[in-house]
């Protein structure tokens, strides 16, 4: 299962990633393995969605949260 999957209100911990090159980005972010991730909302239209990890709120696009794989 990856981040974008989930609806708002679940959480997930953050297993892995499948694109080294974003996956770089993503845990300079604070999106580091082991950590918990809960979807607040989307936006109106879908994209991008707000996420809660390492304690502050994070805005991703939709194809940056499929990168994210989740336990």
């Amino acid at each position: 299962m990856n981040l974008a999957q989930l609806k708002p209100g679940e959480n997930g911990i953050i297993d892995s990633f499948t694109d080294l090159e974003m996956s770089i980005k993503l845990m300079e972010m604070g999106c580091l393995p082991g950590e918990n991730v809960l979807v607040e909302r989307f936006a109106p239209l879908g994209d991008p969605m707000v996420i809660k990890v390492s304690g502050y709120q994070l805005c991703l696009r939709l194809s940056e949260a499929e990168v994210i794989k989740l336990v």
